[in-house]
């Protein structure tokens, strides 16, 4: 059955006590994954965890993530992933939002106090208890009460047409949007991601990938368990650890922005070290250049090189395949994988349509309608072309979105954030080019009349509302914002100026 607890069930059956997980304090077999989601989705029941209902999560990569993840479908609710880099104030509108009845998290990561920062942003009135994920086992305790019957029944109930996941995204109005999927289309596309990627039992995963992303999620966690992969989840990138991993643990599979591939060829650490196991790279979310990916099969061996696209509406799109020649892995985000068509529309805007489009967004139907038209085509805000054999290259964005190392920013919640200081009348905020994170932010900003601009002042006001990657990397003071006749941002003129 396409449900998320039906192929968990599966690869506990089908791979038994093979490393489902493994970081350097333990390791995980796929039946006691299983044991572990049953135990702890009994604990969301005693809680109260309606099915249907929606449970929050915000904390970094590891094991506890992902068995906190999977109890939630397995006891019929709704995973409401959260960045895990996120202030309170960010964390709390989509806590509130999302109508999440139960949160995890991980406080203290990063030496933050989320648990507090959370109550300290709302009230979190429709939230019945906060979980800490360190007290998982504690969690567990209390579904003891709860019959191995009654989370069964939960679990077979569950249907390939409900919602399994709502991830957020932002838009270009600057309020993020919750992307729902059903069961079907989240264990669809994980399975199709590892077919193309010709992931099987055999492989080891690192996923620097962030869980709480779709490319940490989706084909991360759901792939593992659709092909028995060992995934060895990492909390932060530090390079010296993923140096160490790679050789330690004879890592096959490494999908990431183009920024991780980077910091591995620059780093000195790395002479001397053996990262041929390397056999499979997945990138994208940002131009790759050709030499990058011919240095990724010469210098780090890595004999299956692709590029891909996808978004959280869609997740995977395009794919290149294993046998595509450098230039065009480069130049291009591969083909439509199975399932998924592509086309160009007016204005060159990429369109999508297939299997794994999102079912909509979250109690919001005028922007659902926005997105898709009557013929089911997902406009995506991209601007691209298609060559004969329907290979994808992205060449704008109808969006001003920008892409910093790795993740989508949407430069309208940053700018509104910093119209909040009483320095600021007007803003602007454009990606420009940065070796290292692909685009960081500059803002454009206007001074109020009599008012004293200071740039680092700007920017620790910035910090405290938006995580670190939405935050501009520089400030620049203009007496006005250069706009069209209808009052419009004349954003590539700003970006000229960069």
């Amino acid at each position: 059955m396409d449900t998320i607890p039906g192929v968990l069930r599966a690869a506990a059956e089908r791979f038994g006590d093979h490393p489902a997980y493994v970081t350097p304090a333990r390791s995980l077999g796929f039946a006691a994954l299983l044991a572990e989601v049953r135990a702890t989705a009994a604990g969301y029941v005693a809680q109260g965890l309606q099915p249907g209902e929606r449970v929050a999560l915000w904390a970094p990569n590891s094991i506890d993530w992902a068995v906190a993840a999977l109890a939630v479908t397995y006891a019929g609710g709704t995973l409401v992933p959260l960045n895990s880099r996120y202030t309170g104030h960010e964390a709390a509108d989509i806590v509130d939002r999302s109508g999440a009845t139960l949160v995890v998290v991980d406080d203290g990561f990063l030496g933050r106090t989320q648990v507090a920062d959370l109550r300290a942003a709302s009230a979190l009135p429709r939230v019945r208890a906060i979980v800490e994920i360190a007290d998982l086992e504690g969690l567990r305790a209390s579904g003891e009460q709860v019959s191995r019957a009654e989370v069964e029944a939960r679990a077979e109930a569950v249907r390939p047409d409900d919602v399994a996941d709502i991830l957020f995204t932002s838009g270009t109005t600057g309020r993020p949007k919750g992307a729902m999927s059903a069961h079907r289309q989240s264990v669809g596309v994980a399975r199709t991601w590892g077919e193309l990627g010709g992931v099987t039992a055999d492989d080891r995963y690192l996923v620097v990938n962030p869980f709480f992303h779709a490319f940490g999620y989706k084909v991360g966690i759901l792939t593992s368990l659709t092909t028995g992969a060992t995934l060895h989840p990492l909390a932060t990138f530090d390079l010296a650890t993923t140096i160490d991993l790679i050789e330690g643990e004879r890592i096959t599979v490494l999908p990431g922005a183009p920024t991780i591939y980077q910091s591995l060829l620059a780093a000195p650490e790395r002479a001397g070290r053996d990262l041929s196991s390397l056999r499979l790279a997945v990138t994208g979310a940002a131009t790759v250049p050709v030499v990058l990916i011919e240095r990724m099969r010469e210098e780090l061996g890595i004999d299956q090189v692709v590029t891909a696209f996808g978004m959280t509406e869609a997740v995977v799109v395009t794919m290149a395949r294993a046998d595509d020649p450098a230039d065009l892995v480069a130049r291009t985000c591969g083909r439509a994988i199975p399932g998924m068509e592509t086309r160009i529309g007016d204005g060159g805007e990429l369109l999508v349509r297939g299997e794994f489009v999102m079912l909509g967004y979250l109690d919001d139907p005028a922007a659902t309608a926005a997105a898709s038209d009557d013929d089911g085509w997902l406009h995506t805000g991209d601007v691209g072309e298609l060559d004969a054999a329907g290979n994808l290259r992205i060449t704008d964005r109808l969006k001003d979105m920008y892409i910093c190392g790795g993740f989508n920013v949407y430069p309208a919640e940053v700018e509104q954030v910093l119209l909040r200081s009483d320095a600021i009348a007007d803003a602007a905020v454009v990606g420009v080019p940065d070796e290292r994170m692909g685009e960081v932010g500059r803002a454009f900003v206007v001074a109020r009349s009599g008012a004293h601009l200071d740039p680092e002042a700007l920017l620790a006001h910035a910090r405290e509302h938006l995580a670190n990657f939405k935050v501009p990397r520089s400030v620049v003071a203009v007496d006005a914002l250069p706009r069209n006749l209808a009052g419009k941002v004349l954003k590539n003129e700003l970006r000229n100026r960069s």
